[in-house]
């Protein structure tokens, strides 16, 4: 392989050394468990210390209970040489450290959004989401935290409203103006309330934009300042460098294991985000770790940048919950939320963002009637696709589309509301040789 060769997602899993390693959409995936945050920030150090060749540094995901770390692929076809020898890398460093991989963790998530005019569409949610634009029809995350948006030619007007809408929360004066900007950009107020509203595009879809009051502070407490609560409490420091980073990401992980509550620990280019995931920063034992954290990040000589925050989830209305809720769980591979009377379910490795579920009228037949103008996409590892779509099919779900098979399915539940279970291994070869089918 010469040093501008390019492999396939194919060709890079079965390279050798690669066993650990899942390609999805935009990049490689790998999952290293952990008993700790502290055993997973030595991994972290450990990447932190290799050399960057070609390549961009890895993105870390650290967990209570494991590491993600993604190399990412974006606007550019195939994996390199240096894509190759840092995968190997991060495996020999990983199991240097006694850790295993579990291959059937990675998958990433994102939202399909059908338009009538894709350049308002996506003018109207870059706007509302912060997002930027990849290409001529994605929108991503510049933290690389939630899920891209893509978009898609809709034939026919679908008028009524979707069973799907997403929720994003932003610090309140960026909120404010994620409104303002949004409305510029063609959108309009299906929903004015004191603490969110919620905006739709030219096609109807709908977006909960929260909060609009300025209560996003944990109070009054300077050794407090640095955070924020979007649903959960969040804070970001920037930083000059990997080793930059690590040491951050060493210390935060100790202060949370002392305090027993999980944190998200998520370190990109520029920077590291700290996170208690949804509903979490509500522990009465949160605001001292929360001080102790901003202590340790300062005395690093960070600075938090709170305005690169930002809070996804997705909400499904259904007419029998239960039966809805069932199914995605199985879908996604996510678990409940134990907690009585909310509908939640999240991502057990939290990974990809929470579904809630609302009540819907039954007597709303011709909505329900209408195929949404949203649905989610879901990549998965290859080896992964049959089981998980056997799980939603055991779970009242069924498989209303698999034309495209091997590279997708589409599935829906009891109330139609779609998901596709996408690969992207086999998908080049199968591309050139329809190419060559048709010459």
């Amino acid at each position: 392989m010469g040093d501008n060769d390019r492999l396939t997602a194919r060709q890079f899993q079965q390279a050798g050394g690669l066993e650990d390693w899942r390609v999805l959409r935009f990049g490689a995936s790998a999952w290293f468990g952990t008993r700790s945050h502290t055993e997973g920030a030595a991994l972290v150090r450990r990447i932190a210390e290799l050399p960057v060749d070609g390549g961009s540094a890895p993105e870390i995901d650290l967990r209570a209970h494991g590491v993600h770390v993604r190399l990412c692929t974006d606007g550019y076809p195939g994996f390199t040489r240096a894509d190759l020898a840092a995968a190997r890398a991060i495996s020999v460093a990983a199991r240097d450290l006694g850790l295993a991989a579990d291959p059937s963790v990675p998958q990433v998530m994102q939202l399909a959004i059908d338009t009538l005019d894709r350049a308002s569409a996506m003018a109207f949610w870059r706007s509302v989401m912060r997002y930027e634009q990849l290409g001529d029809d994605v929108l991503m995350d510049p933290m690389r935290r939630d899920p891209r948006f893509w978009f898609q030619q809709q034939d026919l007007p679908r008028p009524l409203r979707n069973r799907i809408h997403v929720d994003v929360a932003h610090p309140h004066r960026l909120a404010l103006r994620a409104v303002e900007m949004a409305r510029a950009a063609g959108g309009r107020t299906a929903y004015a309330g004191e603490y969110y509203g919620t905006l739709a595009d030219t096609d109807g879809n709908e977006v909960d934009v929260i909060p609009l009051v300025p209560e996003d502070t944990l109070g009054d407490d300077p050794d407090t300042a640095d955070w924020r609560v979007l649903f959960g409490g969040m804070t970001f420091y920037q930083v000059d460098s990997r080793a930059g980073a690590a040491d951050l990401a060493v210390a935060v992980a100790a202060l949370a294991d002392d305090a027993g509550l999980p944190l998200l620990v998520d370190l990109r280019a520029d920077g590291v985000t700290i996170d208690t995931g949804k509903d979490q920063w509500e522990e009465e034992r949160f605001p001292v770790l929360a001080r102790r954290v901003q202590s340790a990040a300062r005395n690093q000589g960070l600075t938090a940048d709170t305005d690169r925050l930002r809070f996804v989830q997705f909400g499904i209305d259904a007419v029998d919950i239960p039966a809805v809720r069932d199914f995605w769980k199985a879908v996604l591979g996510y678990e409940y939320d134990p907690r009585p009377g909310v509908t939640d379910i999240y991502d057990p490795h939290r990974l990809n963002p929470p579904i809630f579920f609302q009540q819907m009228p039954a007597t709303e037949e011709a909505r329900r009637r209408q195929r949404n103008r949203l649905h989610i996409d879901v990549y998965v590892p290859d080896d992964q696709a049959q089981a998980r779509i056997d799980a939603a099919v055991a779970a009242g779900g069924r498989i209303v589309y698999d034309d495209e098979a091997p590279e997708w399915w589409t599935l829906a539940d009891a109330e139609g509301n779609e998901v596709d279970i996408a690969v992207m291994v086999g998908r080049e070869e199968l591309w050139v040789a329809a190419r060559s089918n048709a010459d």
